[in-house]
């Protein structure tokens, strides 16, 4: 393997490797939403 294939195996890989980072940061830091329909689907003693 010569070391332009080399350069651009790992430069692809720490790209997608970046994208999967930021893309599960982000999940982890999404607040969960209140679901709109919670009395319906639970109702609270009433």
């Amino acid at each position: 393997m010569n070391s332009q294939a080399l350069i651009t195996m790992v430069l692809t890989n720490l790209v997608v490797a970046g994208f999967t980072a930021y893309f599960f940061w982000k999940v982890l830091k999404t607040p969960l939403d209140k679901p709109e329909n919670d009395d319906i689907d639970f109702p609270h003693g009433g």
